[in-house]
């Protein structure tokens, strides 16, 4: 008796940590999606919850919420879209925040390629440019808008390659289809801001607006909350500065 006394109660603890243990479905925007892998995984390490990752464009994963796309956590490229879905009835009321800001890069695999002044741009004889969807992609209408402020949109309109987000900009580049192309520091830079390979140009800020990228929360259940509070911690936020992105404190968000 003393035996089943004491097995009992350890089946129930381990019945309900079964219970527990919840699947979430997260649609990141393509820039953060190595970041979110490393969150991912020390968050089902602590909380035994699962994290399944859905990368893809802003906008394309706007549309699908939308439609409805079970998704439980959307991390965008932009502020516009999660803010759209709060105020559309379509996310959880109050649980929208930054999670970070985003640098934008011109980059290319090759050394010495792209001076830190950018003027590759116009002085360079490549053939074609990588860039993001400026319609789908926060990156790609950052890019855009620097190349507009330089007055260059219009004259390299025929050597532009454009994908629907930036990780398929960056796939251009650095497949050599594109000689150079913008992408988010993330992609190309090892922890520390030291960049992995290659050449880039850091764009000065002053060039587009802010690429204030925020979080929320679609499904109102508690393994997503439990994702969203993590994100928003202390250790997260380190994280996600060792990977190219800048602190929303910093940016006064």
């Amino acid at each position: 008796m003393l035996i089943r006394g004491v097995l009992l109660p350890a089946c129930l603890w381990l019945a309900v940590g079964i219970v527990a243990a919840a699947e979430i479905q997260v649609a990141v925007a393509s820039n953060f999606s190595q970041v979110v892998g490393i969150l991912a995984s020390r968050f089902e390490a602590t909380t035994g919850h699962r994290v399944s990752v859905i990368p893809g464009s802003t906008g394309k994963h706007y549309a699908q919420i939308r439609n409805g796309a079970p998704f439980d956590v959307f991390l965008a490229a932009d502020a516009l879209h999660p803010q759209r879905l709060e105020d559309g009835g379509l996310a959880i009321p109050g649980s929208r925040f930054t999670y970070a800001v985003g640098e934008l890069v011109l980059w290319s695999p090759r050394e010495d390629y792209v001076d830190d002044q950018g003027e590759v741009l116009e002085n360079g004889e490549f053939r074609h440019l990588g860039i993001a969807n400026p319609g789908l992609a926060p990156y790609g209408l950052a890019a855009r808008e620097a190349l507009e402020s330089l007055g260059l949109w219009e004259g390299l309109q025929d050597r532009m390659v454009r994908g629907e987000n930036i990780g398929q900009a960056y796939q251009f580049v650095a497949s050599g289809n594109a000689e150079l192309g913008f992408v988010a520091l993330s992609q190309v830079m090892k922890p520390g801001r030291e960049v992995a390979a290659g050449s880039i140009w850091l764009v000065p800020q002053e060039l587009y607006t802010p690429i204030e990228q925020q979080a929320v929360l679609v499904q109102d259940n508690a393994a997503a909350r439990e994702f969203i509070e993590f994100i928003e911690s202390a250790e997260a936020r380190r994280i996600i500065q060792e990977n190219g992105y800048k602190s929303p404190l910093d940016e006064a968000h």
